[in-house]
C-alpha cells in the first residue's frame, strides 16, 4: 500500500470515527434527556404553571411546589402532572439528540483547529474555555430553531387546565346534590391536537416559533452549563492524573454532582428569560386585561417589569433549580455511561473483526 493511500485511509477512518463519536453522543444524550425528563416531568409542570401565573394583585396565597402539586392531583387528577409528557419526550428526544449531535461535530472541528494551532506553537492542543462556549451555543441554536415548534405545545399542555363547570340549571340544588354534579362532570380533554389547533388558530404558522427569541438567547443556558462542566472535569482529571499518574477515570458520582453544579450556576443566571419565553407561550387571551396581553419579547418584559415588578422574572425558580439541576444530573450521569458502554461495543467489535481478518 502506497504512503498516499494509507494517508487517504487514515483520513476517512478518522472522518468514520468523528462521525460514529457524535452519533453515539447524540443518541446517548436522547436516551439520558428522556429518563430525566419522565422523573421530573412533575416539577416542569408545576414551574410551568408557576412561571405563567399573572395575579397582578397578588391577592392569592402563594403555594409551595408540593403544595401546587398536591392542587393539581386533587382538583384536575394525576394525569395533569404529565400533561404534554408524549409531545415533551418527542421535544426531548429530539433536542438532545440535535444539540449532542452537533455539539460533538462542532467540537471536534475545534480540537483540529487547537491542534492545528499547537503544530504553530499557539496553545497546548486543547480546546479552551471560550471555544467551548462558542461550540456550545452555536448547538444550541440549531436545536432551538429546529424544535422550537414543539415546546410550543408542551408550554399550551402544561398550562392547560381542566377547569370543572358547575350545573347552575338547578338553582334550588343544595349543596351536596351541587357537589356530586360537579364531581359527575368530566373535563374535556386536552390533546396534543387540540394544542397544535390551538396555537395555529390564534397567530398561525410562526405561532409555533413563539418565545424563539429568548430561547435563542437561553442558549447561553446550555453553552455556559457546558462551558463549566468541561473546566471542572477536565480540571478534575488533571488533578487525579497527578495524584495517580495513569488514572484519570471519572465516576457516575462525580459526573452526577459536576452535571448538577453546572447546570445550578446556568439556571440562575438564565432564568428571567425562560419566564418570559413561557409567557410568551402559554395561551394569549385575546379579550379582558390587556396587561396579560403580550405582543412579543420587549412588550412582555415591560408589562412584567411594570405590573410585577422584578419579582416576576423568578417566579418558580426554586422549583426551576431543583428540576433542572436533578434532570441535568441524571442526563450527564446517564449519557456518560451510554458513551461508555457504547465505545466499548465499538471497540471490541473492532478488535473481532481485525481478528477475523488475520491467516
Amino acid at each position: 500500500m502506497s504512503q498516499s493511500s494509507t494517508g487517504c485511509w487514515n483520513f476517512n477512518s478518522q472522518r468514520i470515527i468523528d462521525m460514529s463519536d457524535a452519533l453515539i453522543n447524540g443518541l446517548a444524550g436522547a436516551g439520558g434527556g428522556i429518563i430525566a425528563q419522565l422523573i421530573t416531568y412533575p416539577l416542569q409542570t408545576v414551574n410551568t404553571r408557576q412561571q405563567t401565573e399573572r395575579d397582578l394583585k397578588k391577592e392569592k396565597r402563594k403555594l409551595g411546589t408540593i403544595e401546587q402539586m398536591c392542587q393539581v392531583v386533587k382538583q384536575e387528577g394525576w394525569e395533569r402532572l404529565y400533561g404534554g409528557l408524549t409531545p415533551s419526550l418527542v421535544g426531548t428526544t429530539a433536542s438532545q439528540g440535535v444539540y449532542y449531535y452537533f455539539y460533538q461535530i462542532f467540537r471536534n472541528k475545534a480540537e483540529i483547529k487547537a491542534l492545528e494551532r499547537q503544530k504553530k506553537g499557539i496553545g497546548d492542543g486543547s480546546v479552551g474555555m471560550l471555544s467551548s462556549l462558542i461550540v456550545a451555543a452555536l448547538s444550541g441554536c440549531v436545536n432551538v430553531l429546529l424544535t422550537n415548534p414543539i415546546w410550543v405545545v408542551v408550554t399550551r399542555m402544561q398550562t392547560h387546565t381542566n377547569i370543572l363547570k358547575k350545573d347552575h340549571s338547578n338553582r334550588l340544588a343544595t349543596p351536596a346534590l351541587e357537589e356530586t354534579v360537579l364531581s359527575a362532570i368530566e373535563p374535556v380533554s386536552f390533546s396534543t391536537g387540540h394544542a397544535i389547533q390551538e396555537v395555529y388558530d390564534e397567530a398561525g404558522f410562526w405561532g409555533f416559533w413563539k418565545g424563539v427569541f429568548p430561547t435563542l438567547i437561553m442558549v447561553s443556558n446550555p453553552a455556559m452549563q457546558f462551558m463549566l462542566y468541561e473546566t471542572m472535569l477536565k480540571k478534575l482529571k488533571k488533578q487525579r492524573s497527578l495524584s495517580n499518574p495513569g488514572n484519570n477515570g471519572v465516576t457516575a458520582l462525580e459526573i452526577f454532582l459536576l452535571g448538577a453544579l453546572a447546570k445550578l450556576g446556568a439556571t440562575v443566571v438564565t432564568y428571567p428569560l425562560n419566564v418570559v419565553k413561557a409567557r410568551l407561550q402559554a395561551k394569549q387571551v385575546a379579550t379582558g386585561d390587556r396587561r396579560h396581553q403580550y405582543k412579543g419579547t420587549i412588550d412582555a418584559i415591560l408589562k412584567m417589569i411594570r405590573y410585577e415588578g422584578f419579582y416576576g422574572f423568578y417566579k418558580g425558580m426554586s422549583t426551576k433549580i431543583v428540576q433542572s439541576v436533578l434532570a441535568a444530573a441524571v442526563l450527564f450521569m446517564i449519557k456518560e455511561e451510554l458513551v461508555k458502554g457504547a465505545r466499548l461495543l465499538l471497540v471490541k467489535d473492532g478488535i473481532h473483526t481485525v481478528k477475523s481478518k488475520l491467516p
